[in-house]
């Protein structure tokens, strides 16, 4: 006889506190795959997280390297060729830390305060990673899984997933399913759990102007010399109007309308504009960015917009009266759904290149790349992925968007055409993932970890 849904959610809350520890050894591990940075941490969080998966009851779990990618980590257990293949989906690879002393607690030693687990990655993504663990060692417990399980650990998330294309063309036969669980979204509040059906997609440029070989004094020299940290300030200024929308009509090339049941859908989620300014320390008196007449989440999870990432300056401390000689600036572009990450990050670079200031040389090059996602609702895995998160988190699921990508998703959608995708938040809007002082909610946590074991039973029917 098959498990109840009671006797899964127990059997998932009898292994809380080893998935506890778990996580908490997992985010002590500083696993920033970021150019610059140490990689071994990146390598001992592939080794922890393969033996993650091996002690939840995973069979042939193996490192996945080569392309000069970070190590992901794959396993599986394989039940019955007629019974569905459910793959799961986390990355063990975490965002740079900012300024650490500006942390409440050190970054990478997880400390709990008021119901939540503070740290880099304890929420990003490193909870979806034991999520996934989590179910698979309550259903082990249960006597296994009723479907064909699959895990996949990606460790390049965070920088854009850049090895994307050889992995899959070495792994990708791997990773045939019949419903994709991923496990790095955000849900629309603590307590409420949602599945998300449309990401934004990615791309990065870095750009440089050079004007000297060597710093001049600015008395001596300023004037007839160009700065070329005005000029980079106005050539970022000239891709925006005065509300932070992109003028450039290239980069907004292929974006498609929202339809008229996702209008509904944004208007029934009651947008709340003072807990949104809350959440991102947003000041009373400061105007929301973005074409005015379009509502907040239609510019959050539809509309492409210019982060300037970073800009290469002498700190204001160190400064001197001197012109530089080169100014440095990474840009993000996030896209709206309907629009091609290459050809759009490629209309960037096309226009940055044809800028030339005072006649400066100007230097664009393209980075990473991720097209944005959209999944189809009306399918079986789909009803099922939203029975489970009801039962899981004893509310009802929203249907939401996300302003965040997951360059994985597209290809491997394609790889997978019929293949349900089915996104799910272990964040929720307090997370801060990316920022400091990042934190898991860890009652939902618990939540989401009974979803993804309450999953399985839902798809065997």
């Amino acid at each position: 006889m098959a498990p109840t849904t009671s006797e899964i959610i127990a059997a998932v809350d009898a292994g809380h506190a080893t998935a506890r520890a778990d996580l908490e050894a997992l985010c002590r591990i500083p696993s920033i795959a970021f150019d610059g940075f140490d990689m071994a941490p990146v390598h001992e969080s592939a080794r922890a997280t393969a033996e993650l998966l091996e002690r939840s009851g995973l069979q042939d779990v193996r490192l996945l390297e080569g392309g000069g990618a970070p190590p992901a980590v794959f396993g599986e257990v394989h039940v019955d060729d007629d019974r569905p293949t459910v793959l799961l989906y986390a990355h063990h690879d975490v965002q740079p830390t900012g300024d650490v002393d500006a942390w409440t607690s050190p970054p990478f030693e997880p400390t709990e305060r008021n119901g939540r687990l503070y740290g880099r990655g304890c929420a990003d993504d490193k909870a979806g990673v034991v999520a996934h663990a989590t179910a698979i060692a309550a259903w082990n417990q249960l006597g296994g899984p009723p479907v064909n399980v699959k895990v996949i650990i990606e460790g390049e998330e965070e920088i854009g997933s850049p090895h994307l294309d050889a992995f899959l063309a070495e792994h990708g036969d791997l990773l045939a399913a019949d419903a994709v669980v991923v496990a790095d979204l955000v849900n629309w509040q603590v307590g409420t759990p949602s599945l998300t059906y449309l990401l934004r997609g990615m791309v990065d440029v870095a750009v440089e102007i050079r004007v000297l070989e060597h710093a001049v004094h600015s008395g001596m020299y300023g004037g007839p010399v160009p700065d070329p940290l005005t000029a980079m300030a106005k050539l970022i200024a000239g891709l925006t109007d005065e509300t932070g929308a992109l003028v450039i009509p290239e980069l907004r090339k292929g974006l498609r309308s929202p339809t008229p049941e996702e209008m509904r859908r944004l208007e029934a989620l009651d947008f709340d504009e003072d807990r949104f300014r809350g959440e991102a320390s947003l000041g009373a008196d400061v105007r929301l960015g973005g074409d005015p007449d379009l509502p907040a989440l239609q510019k959050i999870w539809m509309e492409p917009n210019l982060t300037v990432l970073g800009i290469d300056t002498p700190s204001v401390q160190q400064a001197s009266n001197a012109i530089q000689p080169i100014a440095r600036a990474k840009l993000g572009l996030r896209l709206g759904p309907g629009q091609d990450a290459k050809a759009a990050r490629q209309a960037l670079v096309d226009h940055l290149n044809a800028q030339a200031p005072m006649g400066l040389e100007v230097t664009a090059t393209p980075g990473a790349a991720g097209d944005p996602f959209e999944t189809e609702l009306d399918r079986p895995p789909v009803r099922a992925m939203l029975a489970a998160l009801e039962k899981g988190y004893g509310a009802a699921p929203v249907l939401m968007g996300s302003g965040g990508s997951i360059p994985l998703l597209g290809p491997l959608q394609t790889a997978n055409p019929d293949a349900s995708m089915l996104l799910l938040g272990v964040e929720d809007p307090d997370s801060r993932a990316h920022g400091i002082d990042e934190s898991l909610h860890l009652e939902d946590w618990k939540s989401a970890c009974r979803s993804v074991a309450l999953l399985f039973a839902e798809l065997a029917g």
